[in-house]
């Protein structure tokens, strides 16, 4: 696994990349967070087969730029996602994995996109009328932006951090998720995601995502406060060509509580 970065509208984008880029590519989105939920699987999944990218989304992580709340809308992200792809060669049909607020990404490029998609994975993701949590729909009010400083931003991050990782949070951990918050630049970036989350996206999406044969997976942290195993139980019964894979004692990031788990359940999935 590296850290690599490619440009994508004039901006430095970062992304980890595992894996042969011969292999069956799978594309891996984040959401509110940033690529560092996924380093948990990415070099299980290389060994499997598969390359493996996972990118920063712009102004958040390691990437450069900055976010506005017309930038980051789930429309916007997934057109974006898409200049992505085709900047690093990903032009047939991909494996898409998605978590959190990145799950209405990967539904929006799956119904709309302009990249194929032939699998879709969700990790603790949005969907449905699930978000924005009011941790998050509270920056929708331009006045709660206004008058929020860095250091509220740091503190509301390191205490979401810490409940997503659960029982895998350690100081040191929950300090290295925490770290592109120190650029306040992300946290304004951070601002605009939460402030442009909109559950009409998704909702939006549902008829089509009905209608869909494309093979669809759910793997979820049974124990996730956030986004609740109800949603993604709902999908299951609904969406043709789903399954849901629980994660017991897991909570918003399953990777990092049972990271074999999580693998094994995308490995296959991705393989079959």
């Amino acid at each position: 696994m590296q850290r690599l970065t490619i440009d994508v509208d004039g901006v430095a984008t970062s992304y980890l990349s595992a894996g042969d880029p011969a292999h069956p590519a799978v594309l891996l989105l984040h959401g509110t967070f940033w690529s560092r939920v996924w380093q948990p699987v990415l070099d299980e999944l290389a060994a499997a087969g598969l390359h493996c990218v996972a990118v920063d989304l712009p102004g958040l992580g390691r990437s450069g730029g900055e976010l506005t709340v017309d930038t980051a809308s789930v429309p916007a992200l997934a057109a974006w996602v898409e200049r992505f792809a085709h900047a690093v060669g990903i032009t047939g049909p991909v494996r898409l994995a998605a978590h959190d607020i990145g799950g209405g990404i990967a539904q929006h490029l799956l119904v709309h996109g302009g990249i194929e998609v032939s699998h879709l994975a969700l990790v603790n993701a949005v969907m449905y009328d699930s978000w924005p949590v009011p941790a998050v729909a509270r920056f929708r009010d331009p006045a709660v932006v206004a008058a929020t400083t860095h250091e509220e931003i740091l503190s509301a991050r390191r205490a979401a951090i810490t409940r997503c990782l659960d029982r895998a949070a350690t100081p040191e951990l929950v300090e290295e998720y925490l770290s592109p918050w120190l650029d306040a630049r992300v946290a304004r970036s951070w601002m605009a995601l939460a402030g442009a989350a909109d559950n009409r996206h998704t909702q939006a999406l549902v008829p089509a995502l009905r209608a869909s044969a494309t093979p669809k997976l759910l793997v979820w942290g049974e124990d996730d406060p956030f986004q609740r195993i109800e949603h993604a139980e709902r999908f299951a019964r609904e969406m043709p060509h789903a399954r849901l894979v629980r994660i017991p004692h897991a909570s918003h990031f399953p990777a990092e509580n049972d990271p074999g788990a999580v693998s094994a359940a995308l490995r296959d999935f991705f393989l079959a």
